[in-house]
């Protein structure tokens, strides 16, 4: 599989795991179960982990521009994760795109600056070793 069907499959499994780590918090009706700051706290957690585990597999693939791609990649798992969240999340808990971006959207910015600041780290790390050399 090419680097970009990677970036694109490893976006929306950043967006499915949490998805699915957050269903045995809510009951069948849609009520959340746990408390609110705990689940907001292991959806942070566990989003974190996903895209930081995908960003050490993705680099391993990319032999130079890494603060070029770490942009790329930020922004496609960006929004492939406001898509999917517009598609799946907005319409089962029935939340408006203010309320949304508020509450969970602005979120995933973290995505874009974890993935920005690991193009920078390897561009940093790629540059000292050319030195050290």
């Amino acid at each position: 599989m090419k680097f970009t069907g990677k970036t694109i499959l490893s976006g929306i499994l950043i967006w499915l795991v949490p998805f699915l780590v957050a269903i045995p918090f809510y009951s069948p009706e849609g009520a959340l179960q746990v408390d609110v700051h705990f689940f907001k706290t292991v959806m942070i957690i566990t989003g974190g982990l996903i895209g930081a585990l995908f960003l050490i597999l993705l680099f391993k693939e990319i032999p130079r521009d890494y603060k070029r791609n770490g942009w790329i990649i930020g922004i496609t798992w960006l929004i492939i994760n406001w898509i999917l969240d517009a598609g799946i999340l907005l319409p089962l808990n029935g939340m408006d795109i203010l309320t949304y971006f508020g509450q969970i959207g602005l979120r995933y910015l973290m995505i874009l600056i974890m993935s920005i600041l690991a193009g920078y780290i390897a561009e940093n790390a790629s540059h000292n070793s050319h030195i050290s050399s």
